[in-house]
């Protein structure tokens, strides 16, 4: 069933606000979540809602957090995100990372104990609109990807993303994982019920695993086999991808005081908070070049790939952030299509929450 936007918005700014959460952070989270399903990012969306509410039953998730900053410079800060979701946090710290680039030319902004924040390309995105360019990492929870030669999980997702304005464009954005893909990607194949390509899961002895109910099962037990590093193995290049997630997790989560998840839930008594770990940067064009420049040259660079001859004819060559700005054109106007799966979990959650389940179809 496809669902409008402001219909979703409504059911999870409700639920948000009726697990305690306050006005201003609800709303900002349900913006973030509805946002990244409208991007066809459906792996971090509402999809998300059945983590956060086994999450919070487990006592893991503060809904009501009270975020305090441990460091705080013309250039730097950190903020201690106090157990709670990583959407308000991300927004807050990105927005700081801006003005501080406004003033100081470049402005870096750590946050650690918190949780899952959704896309990091949106993040990354604000800088941009802000006249800025943004780069954004994380760690993760789930230690589901193997390390190059290795067989265990001992990794994170641990996304990167860059932004950067153009001329007469929609900013640039990459926004990606460190391993083949996000592990909330093989959830919304289980959630409809399609079997995964070959090589984004293997189990313990290197074989592709492509049933996605099992392999999801694979990846969340975190103990034998998962997701496979960017790249996959080492000849088509997963060493790459394995250096970069290690990269993303000393920047987002030693740098910050964040934990690393093999070492967490190995001195973990039960269910403990993840302690997730973000590092928001943002650098001002114009400590660099005169107004107007970069994004001129950036247009250029555009300009150039766009126009360039693709292989096939009805698929021209884009750029990051054109498909996700493609999909949003064409949900704005016929909703976003959810599988039953799903929407039998967001009524569950809305009855466990006394909130009317408001969603019909578009």
């Amino acid at each position: 069933m496809n669902v409008h936007a402001d219909q979703l918005l409504t059911l999870t700014q409700n639920i948000l606000l009726a697990w305690g959460m306050r006005a201003d952070d609800a709303r900002t989270t349900a913006e973030l979540m509805v946002e990244t399903d409208l991007r066809a990012i459906d792996s971090h969306g509402v999809s998300m809602l059945p983590m956060y509410e086994k999450m919070r039953k487990q006592g893991t998730l503060n809904m009501a957090p009270s975020r305090t900053f441990v460091r705080d410079t013309p250039v730097l800060a950190l903020i201690d995100a106090d157990r709670g979701l990583g959407h308000p946090v991300a927004r807050e710290a990105m927005l700081l990372a801006c003005e501080k680039a406004r003033h100081s030319g470049i402005g870096a902004v750590g946050v650690r104990n918190s949780h899952h924040f959704g896309a990091t390309g949106l993040y990354a995105e604000m800088a941009a609109q802000h006249g800025m360019l943004g780069f954004v990492t994380s760690s993760t929870s789930v230690a589901g990807v193997i390390p190059t030669r290795g067989a265990d999980p001992l990794l994170g997702t641990n996304p990167i993303a860059f932004a950067a304005p153009a001329a007469g464009h929609g900013p640039f954005v990459l926004d990606m994982s460190t391993s083949t893909v996000a592990v909330n990607k093989v959830k919304v194949y289980a959630l409809n019920d399609r079997e995964l390509p070959a090589g984004w899961v293997v189990d313990g002895q290197g074989r592709s695993v492509q049933d996605s109910a099992l392999a999801l099962a694979l990846c969340h037990a975190q103990h034998d086999g998962g997701l496979t590093p960017l790249g996959g193995d080492s000849v088509t290049g997963g060493h790459k991808g394995y250096g970069l997630s290690v990269m993303v997790q000393i920047l987002a989560s030693a740098l910050t005081g964040g934990s690393f998840s093999p070492v967490r839930n190995r001195q973990a008594n039960g269910p403990v908070p993840h302690n997730i770990g973000h590092f928001f940067l943002a650098i001002n064009p114009g400590a660099f070049r005169d107004e107007g420049e970069l994004e001129h040259d950036v247009a250029q660079v555009i300009d150039v790939l766009k126009g360039s001859r693709p292989v096939h004819a009805d698929w021209p060559v884009q750029v990051a952030g054109d498909p996700e700005r493609a999909a949003r054109r064409e949900r704005e106007l016929s909703g976003i299509p959810m599988p039953e799966t799903l929407l039998a979990q967001l009524r569950a959650i809305a009855d466990n929450a006394s909130v009317p389940y408001t969603l019909v179809g578009a």
